[in-house]
């Protein structure tokens, strides 16, 4: 009996049910571990000993206070993490699934193409929640027509503050988690295994969250300001005696931090208390966020004493950094029993590891900034998480803009899928310009480093903005040469270069609703840097002529992204072809300078409430090009209908675990070719970056002269491929073709 069908049994001994997995044979042939990771169904047997909760006290929410220390325990994930742990700890089933090597493959098999939602900008059914929502049969029905076989839910656990005894709203779009209970708003435990169950019925797989570098200021920390046990030891955090507070700055009032300014930052680092400054500066802001360290306000512990701390926070200032190795790897422990918590009691199948990068720092030898990113720790502590997870049947991925070489490095040991940063950007700047040639470098860049193409996650819109930083040209290889336009070029010029005509084509008075996010990218929909390519500056006057455009434009992204290995991510800002909102009506989000908020309007999948201008978090709706699924779905030349016939192609030939095998050359600036090796031929897939039709021939020394070919979308025959190991392929304004090539019988094919 095939584990997902076999039903859920009660154990005698009151266990969680952690050792009821029973794992499928796996071969350990060259340690290559093609096993599928089981599919773990949701268990509630945690419940109820977890969720006895200390109510809250009339007492004052002070250090002095039992109660409130008892409360801030029974509210931590640290504590959770223990229970979790324990439950999982000496079971046989820990040891039955491969866990040492990444398997990306096996990720795929299990979910090839992902919905990642996005909780605050989803229209739910009407008197419903948002994880009820995911939890539809009619979404999911829909969902599996069009060929989506996994969502990721984004971060629905409670995220934030406390502030005495009262919750504080998050700060990071619930980055900043603070409890492995649910956020209300977002619905509730019964609700996601639900989801869970949904999604398993429908061949389908929940991908959570778990946020291994920071948490926002919880009970956690606030038991770590207090000096309480272990929980120091979560961050990284050092306090500064008493003699030497004249150090640190004054906390405005109502406030319960303040950021070091550099001259503080040196001064403390002098004094042998902190690292110092850093190799930069996240979200980097004059009088707001100068370093990546905070000092706290005087806080009262249950020994009597008041202590101040520094601490690290490489994002915002509510949310400090976790410490991977304290002595009491107490982070760790909150870490992984959180990761075990979603997987074995919860029922989803994969986890995404958030600011992962960011786990290890180091104090510079020579004088020169701390070593942070990059840091060897980072890897170790990917791995030991990433192991975890396989341990008990998921799989992770890492979401993470990276050089190729931590790719490249992180993909040996850690997280089983990594997130395409070097390419995304590269694809927008050539439907941008029409050109191609700069993701035709990041791609044979990343091919020439060993980096597999199925082991990445390629995405349209995400809930972030477009990113530009291009940090394996800008950081790591500034200083190497690349040659592009026929000239050699530094890495540093080149990423300038890059940066520049991405802003000067896709923001600014070319397209004045996407806008620039501080300096890592541009706030814009996946619909909206199209209208800015094609030449579109109002988005209010977008003609039936302009909206086919874009619709025409959007599928050719998807094709790049859905016909190549890997996985094949999308949102539902493209499923419904949303535009940015305008600013105004976003004014008290974006005040701050986080204009990401503009391209996080809300969206209706279903048109389950049609006359709702917002989401249930108040987002405002988002204008929609495309429309609700149903009718989509009813009509075949709309926008899902021709993703369901894009994906159709890839599931059937297996395009998402082929090999690929040449980014060759091309004949035209526009056109874009990629070679792939499949079980039992070839397949090539070619596309047209620009909005005039083009031709020219595809040549690559992979492919065998005398084979045939056959267009994948007609099923008619296409040509042969000559004795220059080419072939001739005419495309219309932004289109795609998926060809397949067989060679001819008994010729041994080439690579």
């Amino acid at each position: 009996m095939d584990r997902d069908d076999a039903p859920p049994t009660d154990s005698p001994t009151g266990s969680t049910g952690a050792d009821e997995i029973v794992p499928e044979e796996v071969s350990f042939d060259e340690h290559l571990f093609p096993a599928r990771p089981a599919r773990l169904r949701p268990r509630a047997r945690l419940r109820d000993r977890l969720w006895q909760r200390k109510a809250k006290q009339p007492g004052s929410p002070t250090g002095d206070n039992a109660d409130y220390i008892n409360w801030l325990v029974s509210e931590s994930m640290l504590a959770d993490a223990e229970i979790f742990t324990r439950n999982f700890s000496g079971m046989g089933s820990m040891w039955q699934n491969p866990y040492a090597a990444p398997d990306p493959r096996a990720a795929i098999d299990k979910a090839a193409v992902w919905f990642t939602a996005y909780p605050i900008s989803m229209i739910t059914k009407e008197n419903s929640t948002f994880l009820a929502t995911l939890g539809d049969p009619d979404l999911w029905n829909a969902f599996q027509q069009i060929g989506i076989s996994a969502i990721h839910t984004g971060p629905v656990k409670r995220a934030g503050g406390i502030t005495g005894w009262e919750l504080t709203p998050s700060v990071d779009g619930h980055f900043d988690r603070i409890s492995t209970q649910f956020d209300d708003v977002f619905g509730t435990e019964d609700e996601f295994r639900a989801m869970c169950e949904v999604a398993t019925a429908h061949g389908g797989t929940v991908i959570d969250d778990i946020v291994p570098g920071h948490t926002g200021k919880g009970a956690d920390f606030r038991l770590a300001e207090m000096k309480v046990g272990d929980y120091p030891g979560i961050y990284h955090m050092v306090e500064i005696p008493k003699e030497d507070w004249d150090l640190l700055p004054k906390v405005p009032r109502g406030a319960d931090s303040a950021n070091l300014d550099v001259e503080t930052e040196k001064k403390l680092s002098d004094a042998g208390y902190i690292v110092g400054e850093m190799q930069r500066v996240i979200f980097f802001e004059p009088g707001v966020k100068e370093t990546n360290w905070s000092a706290t306000a005087p806080v009262l512990g249950p020994d009597g004493e008041e202590h101040r701390w520094v601490y690290l926070h490489y994002f915002k200032e509510g949310q400090p950094s976790l410490n991977w190795i304290d002595p009491t790897f107490s982070g760790m422990r909150l870490v992984i029993g959180d990761a075990l918590h979603s997987l074995g009691d919860l029922g989803s199948g994969a986890l995404r590891l958030d600011a992962n990068g960011f786990l290890g720092v180091e104090k510079s030898a020579t004088g020169g900034p701390a070593w942070s990113e990059g840091h060897p720790l980072s890897e170790a502590a990917n791995q030991l998480i990433a192991s975890m997870v396989r341990k008990v049947g998921g799989f992770t991925f890492q979401e993470l803009n990276l050089t190729i070489d931590d790719i490249k490095s992180t993909s040996a040991r850690g997280a089983d899928l990594s997130y395409d940063f070097v390419n995304r950007p590269a694809y927008h700047h050539a439907m941008a310009t029409g050109d191609t040639e700069f993701v035709r470098l990041t791609m044979q860049a990343a091919r020439d480093m060993g980096v597999d193409t199925v082991s990445l996650v390629h995405a349209l819109q995400n809930h972030d903005e477009m990113t530009y930083e291009l940090v394996h040209f800008a950081t790591l290889h500034a200083g190497d040469t690349f040659t592009f336009r026929g000239e050699e070029i530094l890495g540093g010029d080149l990423a300038l270069l890059i940066r520049a005509e991405l802003t000067a084509a896709l923001a600014g008075e070319s397209a004045p609703y996407n806008a620039i996010f501080t300096t890592n990218g541009i706030a814009s929909t996946t619909a909206s840097i199209i209208a800015a390519s094609l030449g579109i500056t109002d988005l209010s006057a977008i003609t039936p002529e302009q909206a086919e455009s874009i619709k025409r434009a959007h599928l050719l992204l998807a094709m790049y992204n859905a016909w190549q290995p890997g996985v094949f991510a999308l949102s539902g800002w493209d499923l419904v072809g949303a535009l940015p909102l305008e600013r105004k009506v976003v004014a008290p989000l974006i005040k701050d300078g986080d204009t990401r908020w503009i391209h996080r309007g809300a969206y209706d999948l279903l048109g389950y409430q049609p006359d709702a201008s917002e989401s249930t978090a108040k987002m405002p709706k988002a204008t929609e090009l495309y429309g609700a699924l149903p009718q989509q779905l009813d009509d075949p030349t709309s926008f899902a209908s021709r993703l369901r016939d894009i994906l159709a192609i890839r599931a059937k030939y297996g395009i998402a675990t082929a090999q690929q095998l040449d980014i060759p050359a091309v004949s035209h600036k526009s056109m874009l070719v990629m070679v792939h090796r499949l079980a039992d031929a070839d397949q090539i897939t070619v596309l047209n970056f620009s909005a005039e039709p083009i031709a020219g021939s595809v040549r690559s020394e992979v492919l065998t002269p005398g084979s045939k070919v056959v267009d994948l979308v007609t099923g008619v025959p296409a040509g042969e491929v000559d004795d220059l190991h080419s072939l001739y392929v005419a495309l219309q304004p932004h289109e795609g073709r998926a060809l397949l090539i067989i060679p001819p019988t008994g010729a041994a094919s080439s690579e």
